[in-house]
This record gives structure tokens, sequence and C-alpha cells, in this order.
């Protein structure tokens, strides 16, 4: 009885998920790549390896093909003026 408004609320709302599946199949490549960092070389390696691999998980979380999205990126980023205060938040995916 004390979970009924949450239930009802489950039922009222189509758009609402029954289980945490979909979450839990997003984060699952993060628990196989901190596996992987663990044999990293260096302290830097490894750091350059998570930031990457966090890139192309996101661009996959957002719909995004992660061979274009880098693509897009190695082609904009050489062409940035690193000296001026921009805003970069159109790179990201």
């Amino acid at each position: 009885m004390n979970r009924y408004y949450k239930l009802t609320t489950f039922m009222k709302g189509g758009h609402i998920e029954v289980d945490n599946n979909r979450a839990e199949r997003s984060i699952k490549p993060f628990l196989i790549g901190r596996k992987i960092w663990l044999f990293a070389v260096s302290t830097s390696g490894a750091n350059s390896s998570a930031i990457i691999y966090s890139l192309v998980e996101t661009t996959k979380e957002n719909g995004f093909n992660p061979f274009f999205y880098l693509q897009f990126l190695f082609e904009e980023l050489p062409q940035l003026d690193m000296t001026a205060e921009r805003n970069i938040d159109y790179l990201m995916p």
C-alpha cells in the first residue's frame, strides 16, 4: 500500500519502463572498459583510452554513428583556434 501511488503512476504513463534493463545495458561497456583499463601501461594511456571510450559510448547512446562522429571531430579540431575562448559544446554528440 505504501507504493500504490507509484504503481498507479506507472500504469497511467505508457512511457515509463517496467525495469531498468536499458540503463544496465548502456553502462555495461563502461564496466568492461574498467576491467581493460586495469592493464594499461601508463596512467596517461588509461586516461586517454577512457576519454575516447566515453566519447564513443556517448555517441552511440545519442543515436549517432561513432565512425562519422570521430571523422567529424578529426576534421573540426585541427581548425579550432585554441587561443580564443570559444564554446566547443557544438562538438559534443
